[in-house]
Formats: structure tokens, C-alpha cells, sequence
């Protein structure tokens, strides 16, 4: 912990200033946070119930939809109660919490979809050996490394920004705490720290969105030897995991892979990311993808039946 350590608790500008337009926010994102935990809750509990759905593929796919609802827990509930104060404020704990379980949910789901890219990769190209390639063992295996690899890019991230010395200005000009908001703060030089920390999320981001671009480019490749009913029911599996996948990293890229100063623009490229996106993976998935839609409706009859008796 850095010795200049005087700050107790952040306030957050918020939004907007604008009483109405909080009020209006509140409900939109209320109804959204809403949709985003009961939408990934019934992908999770659809998948979880269904024989149908025992594929590697829903397997991670049921953990990106837990993600997503943990990912937009640690952001959304702050920001709706912060839309009904005129002070918005947290402790210098709580914010460094918010900041250590974002960045590790949200390293978590970057690995998932890594992880998913893979598993599209060997069920198109090495369909024969899928399912020993792709067995409960490598899957389970898979993650945890998900999950460890989420842990430690999130304690590396928090470890340097403990370093930072807070002992002056404690207004945060966003709705919650992140690295560049937090550097703004800072009561010294945090070129090097900025750097690091940028490197950090940055190489993650770019390491793997290379990998999912590399796995793809392949399976195009590969698919040019299919039917043409071959390639259609293959990119159909890959349709809903591509399009989340450029859902979640072009604004990580936008905010994180660039030097360390603010846009006007920042804050509602982050709503997109913490409050919509979320929201759009059962969405994307349950309305592209027939099995889990008739997973679903099979789980909706068993719910009505039990509840009719």
C-alpha cells in the first residue's frame, strides 16, 4: 500500500446531473439488470435440466450466462441505488472491490469465449475426435483455467493499483471505479503504474481476440470442403459466439487499448458493456439457436404442468 493513503471514500458524478434523466435511467436499467439475471438464470437452469443440452458446447455456455450475471452484479445494483441519491459515494474498499471483481469476472468471460472458440474449432474440424478431444475431464479442466487465469490477471491489476497514492481529490468523473478514473486520482506520477496496467488488460484482450480470430479463420478455412447444408448448419453454431464475441471486445478495446486519459464517450460505451451486453447473451443465444429454444419451451410445459398440480 502506497504511504500517501489519505482518501477514506470516492464520490461519483454519475450519469448526469439531471434529476429526471436519473429517474428515467433507473427504470431502464432496472428492467434491464432485470432481464440480464432472469434471462442468464433460465439459460443456466435450461441447461442444467435438459439431456439435450449435454454438449461441451451449452456446458460452457451455462457458465457464460453465470458470469454474465455475476460480471453485471458488481456494477449495476451501485448504479441503480446511486440513481436515487444526490450524493453518490463508496468507500475506498468497496471501491477497490468493485474494481478487483469486474476485472476478474470479466477476464473469466474473455477466457470463456476463448475456450468456446476452441470447442466450435475441434467439433467442425476434428468432428470424429470431438467428443474424446472434448471429454467432461478436459472440459471441467478447461474452466478452471479459465477461472485461475481470471484470478490472477485481476490480483495483478489490483496489486498495482494499491500502489497508487490517493491523499487529494476523491471526485470520480464515472459510475464506477476503474483504472482510468482511479489514475486521474492519483496524487503522483502514474505513467509507469498507467502503463502496466494498460499492458496488463491490453495484452489480455489482444492475445485472445487474435486467438478467436485465428480459430475462425480456420474453420472458414476448413469449411470450404463442406456441403454447402454443411457450412450452414456449421455457422450457425458459430453465429451467436462470434457476434458476442465482438459484442464484449470492441468496446474493451475502445477503453482499455489506448493511453491512459477519458472521453466524453467513455461512460456510454461502459453502459453498453456492464448494463447491455449482459443482457444480450441469452438473448443472442436462445433466439439463434433452436436446441436451446426448444430446451427452453420443454422446461416452460414440465413448470406449468407441476404448477397446474
Amino acid at each position: 500500500m502506497a504511504n500517501t493513503y489519505n482518501v477514506t471514500e470516492f464520490i461519483f458524478l454519475g450519469l448526469s446531473p439531471n434529476q429526471d434523466v436519473q429517474r428515467v435511467c433507473f427504470v431502464i436499467f432496472l428492467l434491464l439488470y432485470m432481464a440480464t439475471v432472469l434471462g442468464n438464470s433460465l439459460i443456466v437452469l435450461t441447461v442444467l435440466t435438459s439431456r439435450s443440452l449435454g454438449s461441451p458446447m451449452y456446458f460452457f455456455l451455462s457458465y457464460l450466462s453465470f458470469v454474465e450475471i455475476c460480471y453485471s452484479s458488481t456494477i449495476v445494483p451501485k448504479l441503480l441505488s446511486d440513481l436515487l441519491t444526490v450524493r453518490k459515494t463508496i468507500p475506498l474498499w468497496g471501491c477497490l472491490a468493485q474494481f478487483f471483481f469486474m476485472h476478474f469476472f470479466a477476464g473469466t468471460e474473455i477466457f470463456l469465449l476463448t475456450v468456446m472458440a476452441y470447442d466450435r474449432y475441434v467439433a467442425i474440424c476434428k468432428p470424429l475426435n470431438y467428443t474424446t478431444i472434448m471429454n467432461q475431464q478436459v472440459c471441467m479442466v478447461l474452466v478452471g483455467m479459465a477461472w485461475v487465469g481470471a484470478f490472477l490477471h485481476s490480483l495483478s491489476q489490483i496489486l498495482l493499483v494499491f500502489q497508487l497514492p490517493f491523499c487529494g481529490p476523491n471526485v470520480i468523473d464515472h459510475y464506477f471505479c476503474d483504472v482510468l478514473p482511479l489514475l486521474q486520482l492519483a496524487c503522483s506520477d502514474t505513467l509507469l503504474i498507467g502503463l502496466l496496467i494498460v499492458a496488463n488488460g491490453g495484452t489480455l484482450s489482444v492475445i485472445s481476440f487474435v486467438v478467436l480470430l485465428v480459430s475462425y479463420v480456420v474453420i472458414l478455412l476448413h469449411l470450404r470442403t463442406r456441403s454447402s447444408e454443411g457450412r450452414r448448419k456449421a455457422l450457425s453454431t458459430c453465429g451467436s459466439h462470434i457476434t458476442m464475441v465482438m459484442l464484449f471486445f470492441v468496446p474493451c478495446v475502445f477503453i482499455y487499448l489506448r493511453p491512459s486519459t477519458t472521453l466524453p464517450a467513455d461512460k456510454m460505451v461502459a453502459v453498453f458493456y456492464t448494463v447491455v451486453t449482459p443482457l444480450l447473451n441469452p438473448v443472442i443465444y436462445s433466439l439463434r439457436n433452436a436446441e436451446v429454444k426448444k430446451a427452453m419451451k420443454r422446461l416452460w410445459t414440465r413448470t406449468m404442468k407441476l404448477g397446474g398440480t
